[in-house]
């Protein structure tokens, strides 16, 4: 994923836990610090743990303990954070906000802003074959519906996923809009998807300058007033 972006000469955050529950094999020490050479590392909890699952005592040990062994491995301080599985509330806010971190980006997808909430920061898209249903599902479960039904319109729009990945890319460049793509490595190697993820990379290096493809963190800065609070344009 690294090499990708690199190639294309366009910036990403990646958010890595230290162990993973489910199994899946995790970057080991020299990958993560050659990536933070590159781009930035956010947390995501010690070991990929669903917070709306755990009780509070737990849930801080993962937000706390994960920031901590991410920052001894790469030497400085992590900043962002990514609720696994998008699951969190108001309690998990709270708890990523005492931590230290100073933004977190959930899976709310559909929306061309930051939000007015550096930690509860919302998404486009996910580069994932979805079908219908889950756009609607995730309207219905996670609201703010004003700002999300151009983009599920448009989203139903396209039958092709690839496409309909696209249609929301070119419409947030000819609008003015921001664009935040986001996605699992894991699931682009099961679906085989490198060739099609290198052909978008391509397509977004071709309308924009390098200078307008931002990390979270850079865009969190761009966005949020000094108290971490009130919204504001980029």
């Amino acid at each position: 994923m690294a090499d990708l972006f690199a190639r294309h000469d366009l910036q990403a955050t990646f958010y890595v836990p230290i162990m993973n529950r489910e199994g899946r094999p995790v970057l080991g020490h020299k990958a993560l610090t050659e990536i933070d050479r590159h781009f930035e590392i956010g947390s995501h909890t010690r070991d990929h743990c669903f917070l709306d699952r755990v009780g509070r005592k737990e849930g801080n040990r993962q937000i706390t303990s994960g920031k901590a062994a991410l920052e001894d491995i790469v030497g400085h301080s992590v900043n962002g954070f990514c609720y696994p599985g998008g699951r969190f509330g108001p309690a998990q806010q709270r708890m990523v906000e005492a931590a230290g971190f100073r933004f977190a980006r959930s899976t709310m997808n559909l929306r061309f802003d930051c939000g007015s909430d550096p930690f509860a920061m919302p998404t486009t898209i996910q580069f994932y074959p979805h079908v219908a249903q889950v756009y609607l599902r995730n309207l219905l479960s996670g609201g703010a519906w004003r700002l999300r039904n151009r983009g599920l319109l448009m989203a139903l729009r396209h039958p092709d996923w690839l496409q309909r990945i696209a249609a929301l890319f070119d419409h947030a460049c000819d609008t003015g809009q921001q664009f935040h793509l986001w996605c699992h490595s894991w699931e682009i190697d099961q679906l085989d998807c490198w060739p099609a993820l290198d052909a978008f990379f391509a397509r977004v290096a071709r309308r924009l300058s390098s200078d307008r493809c931002l990390t979270n963190g850079a865009l969190a800065r761009l966005t949020f007033q000094p108290d971490g609070r009130i919204g504001a344009a980029a």
